[in-house]
C-alpha cells in the first residue's frame, strides 16, 4: 500500500535500493522461526524489529510519526487494525526524540487498514499510524517493523 498525497508523491522513492532490500529481506527470510530482536539488512539504513505482542483496544493507543525512517510493517502472523491519517494538523502529545518517535492526540477523522499475515504497509514519516491495535479482540501476533533510513 502506498498512502500520500499528490503534492509530495514524487518525494521518495518507494523502489530504491534501501526499499528493494527490505522487500527481499520480508520475502525471503524464515521470519515465522526468528525469535524476537533487531536484524540488520542493509546496515544501519535498513533494520529489521521482529516483535510478537497481544493488539490492544484502538483506544488505548496513540497516533505516532518518524522523523529520521520510513516504517515497513509486515504481519508475519495475525490480524491487527492499523490506523493511518496525514501528520498536519495533529496536536502533539509527547516526543521521545532518542527513539524517534512522536506520539499525538486523537484526531477527529482517521482511516484503519486490517493487516493480515503477509501484507505490509509502507508508513512515510508524514503519515500518522496507530499501530498494535486489535481487529475485535486483543490477539497475539508477530510482527516485523523495518526502519528505512531516509
Amino acid at each position: 500500500m502506498f498512502f500520500s498525497n499528490i503534492s509530495i508523491a514524487e518525494k521518495y522513492d518507494y523502489l530504491e535500493e534501501k526499499f528493494r532490500a527490505a522487500y527481499k529481506w520480508l520475502a525471503e527470510t524464515d521470519i515465522k522461526s526468528l525469535p524476537e530482536g533487531f536484524y540488520p539488512i542493509l546496515g544501519k539504513q535498513v533494520v529489521a524489529s521482529v516483535q510478537e505482542y497481544t493488539t490492544e483496544p484502538k483506544e488505548t493507543r496513540y497516533f505516532e510519526t518518524h522523523k529520521l525512517y520510513f516504517d515497513i510493517q509486515y504481519m508475519v502472523t495475525g490480524d491487527e487494525m492499523f490506523g493511518v491519517c496525514k501528520s498536519d494538523g495533529l496536536v502533539l502529545r509527547e516526543a521521545v526524540e532518542a527513539n524517534d518517535v512522536y506520539f499525538y492526540e486523537e484526531p477527529e477523522l482517521s482511516g484503519e487498514v486490517l493487516l493480515r499475515e503477509g501484507d505490509l504497509i509502507v508508513v512515510a514519516p508524514e503519515d500518522a499510524h496507530k499501530p498494535r491495535c486489535a481487529a475485535g479482540a486483543p490477539a497475539a501476533v508477530k510482527k516485523v517493523v523495518v526502519k528505512v533510513a531516509l
